[in-house]
């Protein structure tokens, strides 16, 4: 860490370095943010699905970890970055067991001991964590080939942003919440393919094209949620 801060000072300007520390240590946040809000989100589902505490626990480690792990395994990293720094892994058991004693403690108190947090504050921790995954898959995808290719970048991006949930739905046997509520997954394609263009056109930096993209994804989830938009369907007849 030392010898890149004395590197930066001899050859870049120090407000950029600072920046760039700046924004990298904000993704980083805006990542845990996200793990700690999938984590709760899959720990509640397995608790309404009368799993024990293994169960609740595998849940929430899917649905904050599973986005990022396929698409490691997709641009072949060996092993997935969560088991070569395996601080998000810790962050979603220690959520999981905190979420389960919560739970516990609260069982035949409230209408609905299931909510561990007010839902406006998960939906604000959701939000942001799809926005920084995205953003994370995006770059990933970037990094990963010397010719970008959008598809990939905007792929990686919603694959990471939400695979987990969808891994989450299926193994407690639901609809996945991505294919039918409020456009969630559409927001992070619209995340991922503003990151990728920024960064193919190469129409600003990399920290830029971040933020851009994490922005536009919180946007329109917000949006989205507020005005209960959702994508066109074919409704059953009664």
């Amino acid at each position: 860490m030392s010898f890149d801060f004395t590197f930066s000072l001899q050859d870049t300007d120090v407000s950029c370095f600072l920046c760039m520390s700046f924004d990298f240590t904000f993704i980083e946040i805006m990542d845990m943010i996200g793990t700690i809000a999938f984590a709760l989100s899959g720990a509640a589902v397995a608790a309404r699905k009368g799993m024990d505490i293994f169960g609740i626990n595998i849940l929430a480690l899917v649905t904050a970890t599973g986005g990022g792990v396929i698409r490691d395994v997709i641009v072949g990293m060996n092993p997935p970055l969560s088991f070569q720094n395996p601080i998000y892994l810790v962050a979603s058991l220690v959520t999981a067991n905190i979420a389960f004693i919560i739970m516990s403690l609260r069982k035949g108190k409230t209408e609905d001991h299931f909510v561990v947090v007010p839902e406006r504050a998960l939906f604000w921790f959701d939000t942001v964590g799809l926005a920084a995954f995205t953003v994370d898959g995006a770059i990933v995808g970037y990094n990963s080939q010397e010719i970008a290719h959008l598809f990939l970048i905007v792929f990686l991006g919603v694959v990471t942003g939400v695979g987990g949930g969808v891994l989450r739905d299926m193994m407690a046997c639901e609809m996945p919440y991505v294919f039918v509520k409020h456009v969630y997954a559409f927001a992070s394609v619209l995340g991922g393919i503003l990151t990728g263009s920024l960064l193919i056109m190469d129409l600003t930096s990399k920290n830029m094209a971040i933020a851009a993209g994490f922005a536009l994804t919180i946007l329109i989830r917000v949006l989205a949620a507020h005005f209960r938009w959702n994508l066109p369907r074919i409704e059953e007849r009664e």
